[in-house]
């Protein structure tokens, strides 16, 4: 690369998943390596910006592996999910559905991991632009311990009633580990040969 040109950009991974770390320490560890993994192949993390919970986690463990991370969460959170000062660079919006609308503007992918209300939301919103053809962009749930069976079930509900049809399923894809969901995001974003270590 000349010394003129800049750096090819890394992809960046929108991660969402719980500001709790749930009842199983498996979660906890799924985000931590996550985490890793995502800068051992070049990506780059986005999300809500907290440093609690399983968000907190995956935040860390990019930056202590030597990863960007750009956390974005809205000015009245910031006294629940304290911003973790290891970003490297958080924005500050006005509300929730700016701070939705940054995230997935920043991101070439998104990855759920375990979580609650807040974290199916913003699954929900990202699916929903999916089927709307509003964006391209992979979607992939890390199914730990079958975490998300229950969504699952309902997808096909709707599906069942009428109310989405069979192709919506195609739209989002289901790993059971963190190493799955990042071969997965591997094989559809290209990385830059400098901006990644080699995979391990």
């Amino acid at each position: 690369m000349s010394p003129s040109m800049p750096p090819a950009k890394r992809p960046a991974i929108c991660v969402f998943c719980g500001s709790s770390h749930g009842h199983d320490p498996v979660y906890t560890e799924t985000a931590r390596r996550f985490g890793a993994l995502m800068v051992a192949h070049g990506f780059d993390l986005v999300f809500g910006g907290g440093g609690i919970g399983l968000m907190g986690e995956v935040a860390t463990a990019v930056s202590r592996a030597g990863g960007k991370v750009t956390g974005i969460i809205p000015g009245f959170l910031r006294h629940l999910e304290p911003p973790l000062r290891i970003s490297s660079e958080t924005i500050i919006t006005e509300n929730m559905n700016e701070r939705k609308a940054r995230m997935f503007a920043a991101s070439d992918a998104f990855a759920v991991l375990p979580g609650g209300i807040g974290t199916l939301d913003e699954f929900a919103e990202a699916f929903t632009g999916a089927q709307l053809d509003q964006h391209d962009k992979p979607i992939v749930l890390v199914n730990v311990k079958d975490y998300f069976a229950p969504l699952f079930v309902l997808i096909d509900h709707f599906i069942a009633h009428g109310f989405a049809r069979a192709h919506v399923k195609t739209l989002y894809h289901v790993t059971a580990t963190p190493e799955e969901a990042i071969a997965y995001l591997a094989s559809r974003l290209p990385v830059p040969v400098q901006a990644g270590a080699p995979p391990r």
